[in-house]
């Protein structure tokens, strides 16, 4: 489905296609493709104008061109979740030609906004800025081999505030039967349909906003998905004793880990781009205490004291059998690093960030586009860069693949 002068590769072409089939006709189809196309290409600005000013070849053609992106984006009636769905599985389908899926890392970014009426903006805090700053909140899902890693979904998190102001949802083009859920919520709804969709599961990996709730971690139990999530240092615990099955007593995870200081061990889990990573770690066996219903079985719970630090800094909950090995352990959850890679190259590199809609249903088709791009990117890198040949030349999947 090339957009109108525009010259496909095959593979891409190929690629396209099977997108269009997602799609409800035509003119969507040409639209999707000239907006890809303009998002992979070398433009420094990926918003609508400037792509539609390079796919239209003339400065006459320009508003109409501008005007078609604006509609097929922002009103359009096509569905996210099946493109979505198809971009992953081209992805993990080739990544997983070199390696089974090991983790899922769930994670959320910001989009610094100008205003007040894009859907979802208030002043927030995002780790993407390091700061509380006016922005909207997009919450993800990645999937990783030992080798690659792709974005398989993303929502924009809507604030509480919004939903109880109706009207101004709907002047966001907000649905109105889109009510408030919280970011580990959301984080849960993508991680029901990657399952739905037959995608391979692997161990599910995220930050404290995320395991500290009880819920979530339940709900991954449920499913049947092992875990390796930070939690605060407050969350309670009983350690198991050997093999006896009873507990200690009653602490916070902060107080059992500065316990464990003698049982600290140096785990290097990667080779970084300016130093080998490594630190202290020690890990042990407790159930995790709750107030509501029978305790769960026990788990891991694995803490990070940096040489440097006077108390430990970390705190994870793991599922992942009791024969793991603490490096095991380590390794897995510090594949979390894939979730801000991926976030470097869909913003730097394909304009994650760049939508200037204020349209909420415009801003989800802008990331279906730029995840489909993404998808096919991996893909490419994947069956043109295999292991072997990636450890010889450490460069970017998307400059690569591009």
């Amino acid at each position: 489905m090339p957009a109108d002068g525009c010259c496909i590769d095959d593979p891409l072409s190929a690629y396209l296609d099977g997108i269009g089939n997602h799609l409800r006709d035509k003119r969507q189809r040409a639209s999707f493709a000239m907006y890809a196309l303009g998002l992979l290409s070398d433009g420094e600005r990926k918003s609508m104008e400037p792509i539609a000013a390079r796919a239209s070849g003339s400065a006459d053609r320009t508003h109409a061109t501008h005007e078609r992106l604006i509609h097929f984006l922002g009103a359009s009636p096509w569905s996210d979740a099946p493109v979505r769905a198809y971009a992953a599985r081209y992805a993990v389908d080739a990544m997983t030609a070199h390696g089974p899926i090991r983790t899922w890392v769930v994670d959320d970014t910001g989009f610094l906004k100008q205003g007040k009426l894009s859907p979802g903006v208030q002043r927030q805090y995002t780790g993407s800025a390091g700061k509380t700053a006016n922005c909207q909140i997009g919450v993800s899902l990645v999937l990783a081999t030992s080798n690659a890693h792709v974005t398989a979904d993303f929502q924009l998190y809507i604030p509480e505030s919004w939903t109880q102001d109706r009207e101004r949802c709907r002047r966001a083009h907000i649905p109105d039967n889109v009510e408030y859920a919280p970011k580990w919520c959301l984080a849960l709804d993508m991680i029901e349909r990657a399952l739905a969709g037959g995608l391979p599961p692997g161990v599910v990996l995220a930050d404290c906003d995320y395991g500290n709730k009880t819920a979530f971690r339940d709900a991954l139990d449920t499913m049947g998905l092992q875990y390796a999530v930070e939690v605060q240092s407050t969350t309670m615990v009983s350690s198991c004793i050997g093999n006896t099955g009873r507990l200690g007593d009653r602490m916070s995870v902060g107080e059992l880990g500065a316990a464990l200081q003698s049982k600290l061990r140096t785990v290097t889990w990667r080779q970084g781009t300016k130093a080998i990573l490594r630190s202290r770690f020690a890990r042990i066996r407790v159930v995790v205490d709750r107030d509501d219903g029978p305790l769960r079985p026990p788990q891991w719970l694995l803490v990070e004291w940096p040489e440097d630090e006077p108390a430990p800094t970390k705190y994870v909950l793991s599922t992942m059998p009791k024969s793991t090995s603490c490096k095991q352990l380590v390794r897995t959850f510090k594949e979390r690093w894939r979730i801000e890679r991926s976030y470097e190259d869909l913003k730097g590199e394909l304009g994650l960030d760049h939508y200037e809609g204020r349209s909420y249903i415009g801003w989800h088709h802008h990331v279906s586009v730029v995840l489909a791009c993404y998808a096919f990117l991996i893909a490419e890198h994947a069956r043109s860069f295999p292991p072997s040949a990636r450890r010889a030349r450490r460069t970017s999947a998307v400059t690569n693949a591009a």
